[in-house]
């Protein structure tokens, strides 16, 4: 078809149809055209794109993908819930019928139990830092609960179980402790070769294994390897997997500092015995005897009345 005729056919001007195909061309289509009187535009013969449409499965996929509560946190809960009115109406009959029933069967609750989302007053300026590639200036406050003030480049943000973190100048930093931000004028290059995913699966990795890098040897018996699953966190029952495949085996518990693992060792009871350092071993066997001195009627302190 010439230009003309696509021009009438698509109600817009020649000069329209000459930039589209010029972009179409850039983008990789092999679109081309012959000159003369006969001449127009035309698709390499046999040419089809894979975009024809989206499948029963796209369609529903789509629907699991929008998270009121994060978009409504990032300021985007009106156009989440536009963009998928328009999907809708865009969807033939089956389709939508289809993603109707996925709205209406499954919800995707992202805190964790017995907690709420933690409050992340600065999202919105860091989140739109983000996404202008503005410099930040902050006030941070430090699990040791000091401040410092820095300025750093926001690389992307996270939602992990209800709370939001972002990567800045390649570091991690959670959105609840910025006391004050300020989005400063000055724009910053993103590396190309960041991954947001990447950094932080690695990132994860690393700060577990940071966290739990103190040792308290310890057997534990069947019953006691099957418990770890659901009383301690993910990583450290995926590290005694690994550790104690047999009950009896020796092996490193891996804990914060002996204060948490006595904490954590007491929930197995019978079920497991310290043999180093002798200071855990100590705190265990006092906790026990004060147990057992209380169901035994013991007279209790002041601060237990």
């Amino acid at each position: 078809m010439t230009a003309d005729e696509l021009a009438e056919e698509l109600e817009v001007s020649p000069r329209t149809i000459y930039r589209d195909v010029e972009a179409l061309s850039a983008s990789g289509i092999p679109i081309y055209s012959d000159r003369g009187p006969a001449g127009g535009y035309q698709l390499v013969d046999g040419y089809r794109t894979r975009l024809t449409g989206l499948t029963t499965g796209e369609a529903q996929s789509l629907f699991l993908a929008g998270l009121p509560g994060p978009a409504q946190a990032l300021g985007l809960g009106e156009f989440a819930a536009a963009a998928q009115l328009k999907l809708l109406a865009a969807l033939p009959t089956e389709l939508r019928s289809r993603a109707e029933q996925i709205r209406q069967r499954f919800h995707l609750d992202t805190p964790s139990w017995f907690r709420g989302d933690e409050p992340a007053e600065h999202l919105a300026t860091i989140a739109d830092a983000v996404w202008e590639q503005r410099r930040v200036r902050m006030t941070y406050q430090r699990w040791g609960g000091d401040t410092v003030e820095r300025e750093v480049d926001p690389y992307g943000l996270v939602l992990k179980a209800g709370t939001w973190y972002f990567v800045g100048s390649g570091r991690t930093y959670r959105v609840s402790r910025v006391l004050s931000s300020q989005a400063l004028p000055e724009t910053f290059d993103r590396p190309g070769d960041f991954d947001l995913a990447r950094f932080w699966a690695e990132w994860s990795e690393q700060f577990e294994a940071r966290m739990y890098g103190e040792r308290v040897e310890v057997r534990m018996t069947r019953s006691g390897l099957d418990k770890t699953q659901y009383l301690l966190s993910g990583y450290q029952a995926r590290a005694i997997r690994e550790l104690a495949p047999r009950p009896g085996q020796e092996f490193g518990f891996p804990t914060e500092s002996n204060r948490h693992a006595v904490a954590d060792l007491l929930k197995f009871g019978a079920d497991v015995e310290v043999l180093a350092p002798n200071e855990v071993r100590t705190e265990i066997i006092d906790a026990v005897k004060a147990m057992q001195d209380v169901y035994n009627g013991a007279k209790l302190p002041a601060w237990f009345r």
